[in-house]
């Protein structure tokens, strides 16, 4: 199988009640591709700037990880956020943010990874995305994330996006913006009606809940009291889901159940550190004993 991710690839600096990281790699595709990595190799489409720091294109080439679609751009700078979260981490605080180059054109696929089977469109402008899709070769597995800002701004550009995409992984808060359902049962099913086939809600320390046209699935978040920093949480627990989904080769109800336990256990990993530390360490076995231990909490006799 092969799977292809597009979205931002930045340089981040992040402040926690544990501590701070300044000018670490960051970005949705960046969290994403190293989540995935743990289950299947993964195609990465994205662009930066020329002061793209060399220690961080070392760091994300990888015989699981495939750079062909890193595209450098002369004359542009990269993607940078600065964050700060609240005591609890339950929220954040934006203070400063440069798109530069995620102002420009989007990135082109490479002919290479026009074959993809399952495609993850992170968080950028819906018609970007819609743009991202037409250029592979169709049949494949395509999942979508979006945000506050687009559901507020482009919700009709936002609603032929997810009449064009397979699923949608978005979080409780995006949910209830994007339906004005108060509950997350009935927000869930009103996405579905606008054209995905399955609906992922994430509910951060809540866990998160899969929606498809006759189920409804919730499980609960990885238990951990090392919480260090979310960021990249949410790409995270997308990653660990589509790497599973394109390891499986199969996305019905079933499989959809196992991978909502897979992005669980990957968002787990990535808040137990700064930055990309703890993620892009986890390797297969460390990904499914972790499955294991949760599947085993999970279960009542």
């Amino acid at each position: 199988m092969s799977l292809l991710v597009t979205g931002s690839i930045g340089i981040d600096s992040v402040i926690t009640p544990h501590g701070e990281a300044t000018e670490v790699l960051g970005g949705s595709a960046v969290y994403f591709g190293f989540a995935a990595a743990a289950f299947t190799p993964v195609r990465l489409v994205g662009v930066v700037g020329e002061d793209f720091p060399d220690q961080f294109r070392d760091l994300l080439a990888s015989d699981r990880i495939d750079l062909a679609g890193l595209e450098t751009r002369s004359g542009s700078k990269t993607f940078r956020w600065t964050g700060k979260y609240s005591p609890d981490m339950n929220d954040r605080e934006t203070l400063d943010v440069q798109l530069n180059v995620l102002g420009e054109a989007g990135p082109k696929v490479p002919a290479a990874f026009a074959d993809s089977k399952v495609v993850f469109l992170a968080n950028t402008h819906p018609a970007l995305q819609r743009e991202l899709l037409a250029q592979l070769d169709g049949g494949c597995l395509s999942v979508c994330d979006t945000m506050d800002l687009w559901i507020e701004t482009e919700a009709d550009e936002l609603r032929r996006t997810l009449r064009a995409v397979d699923g949608v992984i978005i979080n409780d808060g995006e949910a209830r913006q994007l339906t004005g359902k108060g509950n997350l049962v009935e927000a869930g099913e009103a996405v579905l009606d606008m054209g995905p086939r399955f609906v992922v809600i994430k509910k951060g320390e809540h866990g998160a809940m899969l929606l498809t046209a006759d189920s409804v699935t919730t499980i609960p978040a990885f238990p951990t009291k090392n919480v260090k920093d979310p960021t990249g949480a949410g790409d995270s627990f997308a990653g660990g889901m589509l790497g599973y989904l394109d390891q499986c080769g199969q996305s019905n109800t079933a499989s959809l159940r196992r991978a909502l336990v897979r992005g669980t256990v990957a968002a787990s990993f990535t808040i137990e550190d700064f930055s990309l530390n703890r993620i892009r360490e986890v390797a297969a076995d460390d990904a499914e004993a972790r499955v294991e231990q949760f599947t085993q909490m999970l279960r009542i006799d």
